[in-house]
């Protein structure tokens, strides 16, 4: 059910979720801070195996979505592990007002994952305002729905151009096409870009779509070569 991925970073993938017929394969990670409480980001659908892995790895401190578009899960998580805290990406809290957040995502990192993981938000997109963070003891870049790829055979029909289209499809996670006309302030996502290729990834994590685990670096310069100029 957990798989580790480095040092303190363990995920698991979850059932596909389907938008608009398009079916898109789910991804949750979960890290362990030093004080031995877990900072689980993009929860998936949760089972009880799910629940008693994660258990196995110490107690749940806090809940993270990245970005507005995921938020499905976070109730049965919170009923699960009600000292856990919600944390808020841009525009959830209105999206969402019957859930409780215990706090908001800025570009600063919470006090209690500050030493383990880095966070920016990338600014200026229409469509969402997504945190990318970065877990320093593994050196992994979490990406939700900024990077994706879908797997071939999870698309037929006309469903298939349009996802080719969109750049959802191919031989590593790309920005979706949709994503990238979405930028209105391209200097404020050049800024948290900076940011993030200043990290020094080994590997990169998405929510959809194959894990990068070589050249992490040389990966991230590429997938956004578009926005870099």
């Amino acid at each position: 059910m957990l798989q580790e991925f480095g040092r303190a970073i363990w995920i698991a993938d979850g059932g596909e979720a389907v938008v608009a017929g398009f079916r898109y394969p789910t991804r949750m990670a979960v890290m362990r801070l030093a004080d031995g409480g877990l900072f689980v980001w993009s929860p998936i659908q949760l089972t009880g195996a799910l629940k008693a892995a994660v258990d196995a790895l110490g107690p749940i401190r806090h809940v993270i979505e990245p970005n507005s578009l995921h938020h499905l899960y976070l109730p049965e998580w919170k009923r699960a592990w009600p000292q856990a805290k919600l944390h808020a990406p841009p525009g959830l809290r209105a999206k969402r007002n019957d859930i409780e957040f215990d706090a908001d995502l800025g570009d600063v990192p919470n006090p209690d994952w500050a030493e383990q993981i880095d966070q920016v938000l990338v600014h200026g997109n229409r469509i969402t305002t997504e945190a990318v963070f970065f877990h320093r003891p593994s050196g992994t870049v979490l990406f939700c729905d900024l990077l994706q790829q879908i797997p071939p055979h999870l698309l037929s029909g006309w469903r298939a151009l349009v996802a080719k289209l969109d750049l959802m499809v191919g031989p590593e996670p790309q920005v979706p096409r949709k994503f990238r006309i979405a930028f209105s302030d391209k200097r404020a996502a050049r800024k948290a870009l900076g940011k993030i290729l200043d990290w020094p990834a080994q590997r990169v994590l998405v929510a959809h779509g194959t894990p990068v685990e070589n050249h992490a670096e040389e990966y991230l310069r590429r997938a956004f070569r578009w926005l870099i100029g």
